[in-house]
């Protein structure tokens, strides 16, 4: 944590923390390697639905599933909420 500021990190099994775009960044790094000479295509729209799902669903459960508050925390409009959510069939 920085300051009262608290930072996005992921657990990782060894018990070490990693923020999320370090998380982000070794799975890139991932993908370009295994590509294994395909062309990779659709990039920014495969990391944004990967990230963005996970995101609105945590936000929800932490809800309990008011919109208002999910669409406040995540600094959107609620009509905007429901259309990401319907998007990807979250209730």
């Amino acid at each position: 944590m920085t300051g009262n500021v608290p930072t996005l990190a992921v657990s990782a099994e060894s018990a070490n923390e990693q923020p999320l775009h370090a998380c982000v960044r070794a799975a890139l790094e991932n993908y370009f390697r295994d590509l294994d000479g395909h062309p990779p295509g659709d990039l920014y729209q495969m990391v944004m639905i990967e990230i963005e799902r996970p995101v609105l669903e945590t936000v929800m459960r932490y809800t309990g599933g008011n919109q208002s508050r999910a669409a406040a925390i995540l600094g959107l409009n609620r009509g905007t909420l429901r259309k990401k959510l319907a998007r990807y069939g979250i209730e």
